[in-house]
Formats: C-alpha cells, sequence, structure tokens
C-alpha cells in the first residue's frame, strides 16, 4: 500500500443534540431527521446524500451527520435548516440553536428571567 494512499477515507461528524425538547415531548426527532434527509443540499442538490456518502443517523436524542472529509460539508448548514425546522414547528420563539463544540450544535430553551423590575419609580 502507497503512502500517500489510505486506506479509510476520513469523515467529519456534526452532532445536533436535541435532549432538553425531546425529553420534554416537544420535539419529534424522527421528523427532524426527516426534514434533514429532504432538505440537505450536497454539491448544490438535495436529495443527492447517498450518493456523496452523506449519512445521518439519530439516537434518541442525537442526530449525527457524518460526510466526507473532501466534500466540504458545511455546519452552518445544519444550523439553517434547524432554526428553518424551528420556525416551521412554530418552536423558533422558545428554542435556539448553540454551537456546543466545534462539530456540534445544541438545541437550547431560551433563558427567561424573572425580573419583574418596578418601572413605576419617581
Amino acid at each position: 500500500m502507497a503512502k500517500g494512499k489510505s486506506a479509510k477515507k476520513s469523515t467529519v461528524k456534526f452532532v445536533i443534540d436535541c435532549a432538553a425538547p425531546v425529553d420534554d415531548k416537544v420535539l419529534d426527532i424522527a421528523s427532524f431527521e426527516k426534514y434533514l434527509n429532504e432538505r440537505i443540499k450536497v454539491e448544490g442538490k438535495t436529495g443527492n446524500l447517498s450518493q456523496c456518502n452523506v449519512v445521518i443517523s439519530r439516537d434518541r436524542t442525537k442526530i449525527t451527520v457524518a460526510s466526507p472529509q473532501d466534500l466540504g460539508f458545511s455546519k452552518r448548514q445544519l444550523k439553517y435548516l434547524s432554526k428553518r425546522y424551528l420556525k416551521k414547528q412554530q418552536l423558533r420563539d422558545y428554542l435556539r440553536v448553540i454551537a456546543a463544540s466545534k462539530n456540534s450544535y445544541e438545541l437550547k430553551y431560551y433563558q427567561i428571567t424573572a425580573g419583574d423590575e418596578d418601572e413605576g419609580e419617581e
């Protein structure tokens, strides 16, 4: 085997962690995965996942998107599609998409503080 060629191509994995909304039964992770399957664009085309070896998998609270390193798959596209899905489900006012690490996003609730301050001060 030559030095320049590797036996296995390197892949990049992006994770969307939906633990909080799934545990509260606010978000249906199966429909979210289906939405991503239909909408993710690879090389400018939707429905081009299997030809380009992009794999979307899910467990109970996480969705993982694995793509080949040389494809140049965009993490930003996952954030965009996640936000669009939340808007479609009318959850955008309650949930936000936050980068947890270099290769992962997390869906979190907005922090609502009980800051009932007196505005009638004179």
